[in-house]
Order: C-alpha cells, then structure tokens, then sequence
C-alpha cells in the first residue's frame, strides 16, 4: 500500500522539464552583461587584437626563439644565484613585516583592553587601537610595486629596496589578518586574566595565541609564498633577484634565457606551495 501510494505521489508530481528558476538565472546573467560591458570598454579590452597578423609574427618570432632554454654552465649559475636571491628578498621582507605586523596586531586587538571590562573603551586606549589600525590600512594600501619604486630611489638598485617594500605592505596585510584572528577566537578566557590582575601580554600569551597560533603560522606561510612571486614582479623595477635578470634577457630578446627562468619560477613556485601544505598539515 505504502509503495502504490509513493508510486501515486511520484506520479501525481513529475520532475520539471526544464530548470524553475531559468528566468531568476537569466536576469542575472544579463544584469553581470550589462555591468561588465562598460568596463571592457574603459579598460580597452581587445583580445582579438592577438589574432592581427603583425602580432601572431612577432608572437611566433618569439616563441621559436624561446626553445631550447638556455642550459650552459654560466647562466645556470647565474640564475641559481638570483634565484637564491629571491627567495632571500622574500624572507626577509615578510621577516620584517612580521616584526611590524605583530605589534600592530596586539595593539589592535581590542579584547585585550583592560578599560573595557567595564563597559564601553576609555578614550585613550581607543585612540590608541585607531591609530594602529589607521596605519595598517596606510601600510597595505601602498602596493609592493610602488614602496619599491620609491626605495629605489632612496637607497639605489638592489635587493633592500625589495626587501624594504615588501616589509611595508605585508606589514599592513598581516597585521589586519592577525587582528582580525585575535578578535575571532573565545575571548573569556583572555577576559578572565585580565579581570584578575593579569598583564596585557600576558593575556594575548596565555589566552589568546594558543587559540590562534594554527591559523596565524598558517596566513603567514602563505604571505611568505606570495612574497616569492612579489619579489620576482619588484625585480623589475630594480630590486634585484630573478626579475631584474628575466627583464634583461627580454630586453635583449634572448628567448631561450626568458624560458629556462621561467621554468625555474615555476619550479620555485611549486617548492614554496608544497613547502607551506607541508607545514599547514603540520600544525594541523
């Protein structure tokens, strides 16, 4: 009985021909048309400009120039030693910003204000907590790319102005994550030691980084495998490392050189993204 009757059921209502809400999909389909339209325009988007006849000749120019990669003796020791420098640049910049990004962050944190066990923040401390974070959006708001270009003109060519300008932006982008971790985790037992006579580090040691130091270990690893392709773009712009030497062999057309960097970004690449699974599973 109960099978007839579910065989009744199925019957009496039959799946759709087609999806019920085709219309809903289609507006919006039209609506994202619509809306992207106008900024392919401004931005000048002709991706068909690739299939003109003077680009397709300079491409395959290009491309047959480009294999096999360079493999003598000199240039591979070259680019192990600029490669070597990149991922130099790139540690010691996110060392830096580390540095910078971690006070900033337990300044920020508002969960470790003594004033506000009571109620609302005092005035002081919420100046303070302000300015911090007021500085960490001056920080991440300047890209990479230009904090280089002004450090090349302060300190010359070469890897500090690298190093210094992703320390600064990076600085900015871990402390807002960081703080914005802090504030996600329980905060009762933070709040606990702080009624109790507990000092502020003490509170962020014992109440706070235990809950959060998975997932702060973790953002930072995966800044320190963006900074390894950060450092590769700001050796354009003079900063030394794998960059600076790939924009000399484009400039002097050597195909075969561009290639075998290429292939060793990749590489590195690869080696940085297994590197920080392998740590994230870790502390997992």
């Amino acid at each position: 009985m109960a099978i007839g009757s579910g065989t009744a059921i199925a019957s009496a209502h039959p799946a759709p021909g087609r999806d019920p809400a085709w219309r809903r999909r289609l507006v919006w389909l039209l609506a994202s048309v619509l809306l992207l339209w106008p900024l392919l325009v401004m931005t000048e988007f002709r991706p068909w400009q690739m299939l003109d006849a003077r680009s397709l000749r300079v491409t395959a120019r290009f491309v047959v120039s480009s294999f096999p990669p360079a493999l003598n003796a000199d240039f591979l020791a070259l680019v192990a030693r600029e490669t070597w420098r990149t991922v130099a640049i790139a540690t010691a910049g996110v060392a830096l910003a580390l540095l910078l990004a971690a006070p900033l962050a337990v300044v920020a944190t508002a969960a470790l204000s003594v004033s506000s066990l009571s109620g609302r923040m005092a005035a002081l401390p919420f100046v303070v907590r302000q300015t911090a974070r007021a500085a960490m959006v001056a920080l991440r708001t300047v890209p990479e790319l230009v904090w280089a270009l002004v450090f090349v003109r302060v300190v010359g060519l070469g890897p500090t102005s690298g190093v210094l300008a992703i320390a600064l932006t990076y600085g900015g982008m871990l402390g807002k994550v960081f703080a914005e971790i802090l504030e996600s985790c329980d905060m009762h037992p933070t709040r606990t030691l702080l009624a109790n006579g507990v000092g502020r580090l003490q509170a962020f040691f014992y109440g706070l980084l235990p809950q959060a130091a998975p997932e702060l270990t973790s953002y930072a690893i995966y800044r320190w495998e963006c900074a390894i392709r950060s450092s590769v773009v700001l050796g354009y712009v003079g900063a030394g490392g794998l960059g600076q030497q790939m924009d000399s062999s484009l400039k002097m057309l050597a195909g075969n050189e561009v290639t075998t960097m290429l292939l060793v970004f990749i590489a590195l690449v690869a080696l940085a993204d297994g590197l920080s699974a392998w740590l994230r599973r870790s502390l997992r």
